[in-house]
């Protein structure tokens, strides 16, 4: 197996060129793209917190990463129900918060990075959300720097934009340039796995839990800035 940094490096040059992805599933065989994945989020606040299971990154062994390439391999790999929670807003109100299984936040993790490494060197520079190395500073200094002769701006916000992506018109984004019948299957069966709450299965029709690790890689094929 290939380097997964390599892998990733790959990808980047495809993104970077406007190339398709026709192999994109199979990257998920590779074991270091999980230890690639597992060193990104081991040491995550909430890489001990149990999601619909006990699981957490506590105790976590290169045998669950070859058990999770066998399901990978003969596509009987089954995302968990998330389990939902809800955290205080600033405005009083409540967010809610999708806490996935770890074997999920493992396989989610792997897919960012894949997503991530094809569609980055695809955006805008004038975009800051949801990418490396950018954020609200590199914003305010592109604004300090670059818009030197403007006076207002008007801020907006996409309402309950993790609850209402469309997966429909998601999987058609993606499959524009990632030509993989079982990678955008996989999506697909992340997006349908629903949530608990309160114990009690839910389906999600739409959007992506909020809190998963591959919830921001959902929403950068839009050109979310």
């Amino acid at each position: 197996m290939q380097n997964a940094e390599v892998v990733l490096g790959v990808l980047r040059e495809r993104g970077r060129n406007g190339l398709p992805c026709n192999e994109l599933y199979r990257q998920l065989f590779n074991p270091q793209l999980y230890l690639l994945a597992y060193g990104r989020i081991y040491s995550n606040e909430g890489a001990m917190t149990p999601g619909p299971t006990q699981e957490t990154a506590d105790g976590m062994t290169t045998e669950k990463i070859e058990a999770i390439i066998d399901a990978m391999r003969h596509e009987r790999y089954r995302f968990s129900p998330v389990r939902r929670i809800y955290i205080p807003k600033k405005n009083g109100k409540l967010r809610p918060l999708g806490l996935p299984s770890w074997s999920d936040k493992l396989v989610g993790e792997a897919v960012r990075l894949l997503l991530e490494a094809y569609y980055e060197p695809q955006f805008s520079d004038r975009s800051h959300g949801f990418r490396p190395g950018r954020g609200c500073h590199t914003a305010l200094r592109e604004i300090a720097n670059t818009w030197v002769g403007t006076t207002w701006f008007i801020e907006g916000d996409i309402s309950d934009c993790f609850g209402s992506l469309d997966h429909s018109v998601l999987l058609s984004i993606l499959s524009e340039k990632i030509h993989d019948g079982r990678f955008l299957r996989l999506i697909a069966n992340m997006l349908l796995a629903g949530y608990l709450e309160d114990w009690r299965w839910n389906a999600t029709l739409s959007g992506a839990p909020q809190g998963g690790l591959c919830a921001a890689a959902h929403k950068e094929p839009y050109g979310v800035p």
